[in-house]
């Protein structure tokens, strides 16, 4: 662990979350999209350890300010981040098991399963090794925490009672049951029966303690890493998915926020997906969370605030008007119905004093959308390949304006090198027309050119892209559910001449820490 992030046994590091003003949502600035998942290291899986340190030094080095992550909750089906059984809490796949060494609460010898069952350095992500050995190290290093960290472990759970009770019992449910759906569970249970849950819970007391100690070690390990990126001057976007999970803690605990008519959400046909998609999440039950001040959704808010210095509202379009997939059909059968708008914005401001919010608002966009995002004053979205749609969009950097962050591609895209071979050679010729002489070699650094000399004050750039992958490197692709999120970077694969090169495009761009000097300026981009 780097020296600055040393903390005395049991004690937090103090993080201070810098305000932003609402209207100038961001410093003009550029960042990498990098999941925890994907960064390398020995278990499997990216963690909270060594490796993401050694990530932000790189970013810190090439003058990064940005680190983008997709959602760091606990995934549910499919491995996906956007499926996750939590809104709340944080993937214990992401704590490191080294620092728990460090810490005491495990022997070295603990982690030998995994370099004999292939938790080595690779470039994809073994979510099964982690399902296989994680919970049993999780199990051996409460029995040793909770009583060493007594007094800021009862802290942490009365500070975070509001959501850690519901998911603790779910969790600790699920598992008892078999991992299947909390739908297939006894119906007591499934349906809340006070006195059958009661029961159960007491029978399971020891694993209930196990899950709040667990979420209570990533909660410190994240915060003694965002401690670390702060000092670098590096801010982190966390990532809030609209809809909850349909087998999730809040599915099972808060049913009555949710539409129980079996209708789920998704999106019409798009240049992602020609049939639409359904992605099978349920519905809010609008009316009553309005009638009840949207509390839940300033809880949700203000808890991801308290994680990240900016927050990315996934599938923003979501709050001015939702698309309703109905129960059993596909989304040639669906239909739009109007959202909650500006009251929900209303509901945020009035509980939480600022909201450094990057609104994602791509797909169907209407001027009531564009209407509702200038409401909120959150920077908007752009996205360089979507910009060669059929139509034209309003994705060419022309079109920008200062608040937003522009993205080569997201993780819902492919990698700009994959999505330039596989488009037509007619389109490859438009985006020549624009961008000037590229090829499979170039077009990836060539779209980070354009969107760093943008006048987007944000700008993010997925890893994948620096390192100029192909297709094979790809994070998700949209209404596929299984073989996903496995992409991960390899030790040492962001080599110094990637990030030698990124620094001065980013001194070239004025998104630097430091002015451009004339031997940095490049002879050829």
């Amino acid at each position: 662990m780097p020296e600055s992030t040393e903390r005395s046994e049991g004690q937090f590091l103090t993080v201070h979350w810098r305000r932003i003003p609402a209207r100038k949502n961001m410093k003009r600035g550029s960042g990498i999209l990098l999941h925890v998942s994907s960064l390398p290291g020995p278990f499997g899986i990216g963690t909270l350890g060594s490796e993401a340190y050694s990530f932000l030094d790189s970013m810190h080095s090439a003058e990064q300010i940005y680190w983008q992550v997709l959602p760091c909750n606990p995934p549910g089906y499919g491995d996906s981040p956007y499926q996750s059984t939590s809104a709340f809490a944080g993937n214990p796949a992401f704590i490191d098991l080294s620092l728990l060494v460090h810490d005491g609460l495990l022997d070295p010898e603990d982690l030998d399963a995994f370099m004999t069952q292939g938790g080595s350095n690779s470039c994809e992500a073994d979510f099964g090794l982690n399902h296989r050995l994680r919970p049993t190290l999780l199990r051996k290093a409460a029995d040793r925490g909770i009583s060493r960290y007594r007094e800021e472990f009862a802290l942490f759970k009365e500070k975070e009672s509001y959501w850690l009770e519901d998911y603790a019992l779910f969790e600790s449910f699920h598992t008892h049951f078999g991992d299947v759906s909390y739908l297939n569970w006894p119906t007591p249970i499934r349906e809340r029966d006070p006195q059958a849950v009661k029961t159960l819970a007491l029978q399971l007391a020891a694993e209930v303690e196990t899950v709040k100690f667990t979420q209570y070690l990533y909660n410190r390990q994240w915060f003694e890493l965002k401690t670390y990126a702060n000092r670098l001057g590096i801010q982190i976007i966390g990532d809030m998915p609209i809809y909850v999970a349909p087998d999730s803690c809040e599915s099972w605990a808060h049913p009555q926020m949710l539409m129980q008519d079996g209708t789920t959400a998704g999106v019409p046909a798009d240049a992602l997906c020609k049939e639409g998609q359904a992605w099978g999440n349920p519905l809010y039950n609008w009316k009553y969370m309005a009638d009840h001040g949207y509390e839940w959704w300033v809880q949700r808010v203000s808890h991801d605030l308290s994680l990240y210095d900016f927050l990315r509202f996934d599938h923003f379009r979501g709050i001015e008007s939702y698309f309703v997939v109905p129960a059993g059909k596909t989304p040639l059968s669906g239909h739009w119905e109007a959202g909650p708008g500006k009251a929900l914005i209303d509901a945020l401001r009035a509980k939480i004093r600022k909201l450094p919010i990057i609104a994602e608002d791509l797909g169907y966009i209407t001027p009531a959308v564009k209407e509702l995002l200038n409401y909120t004053g959150f920077a908007g979205t752009q996205v360089l390949q979507l910009a060669w749609a059929d139509p034209p969009s309003s994705d060419l950097p022309y079109e920008y304006v200062p608040n937003c962050a522009v993205y080569t591609g997201t993780h819902d895209n492919d990698t700009t090198r994959g999505w330039y071979e596989g488009i037509t050679e007619r389109k490859k010729d438009w985006v020549r027309q624009y961008v000037g002489p590229v090829d499979d070699e170039t077009v990836a650094w060539r779209f980070v050119r354009e969107a760093m000399l943008s006048v987007a004050e944000c700008c993010v750039t997925p890893a994948q892209d620096l390192m100029n992958l192909g297709s094979w490197a790809r994070m998700n692709t949209p209404s596929v559910p299984m073989g996903n999120w496995k992409w991960r970077m390899l030790p040492g694969e962001l080599t110094s001449e990637i990030l030698s090169r990124l620094r001065r495009l980013t001194r070239l761009s004025g998104r630097g820490n430091t002015e451009l000097q004339w031997e940095d300026r490049p002879a050829d981009h």
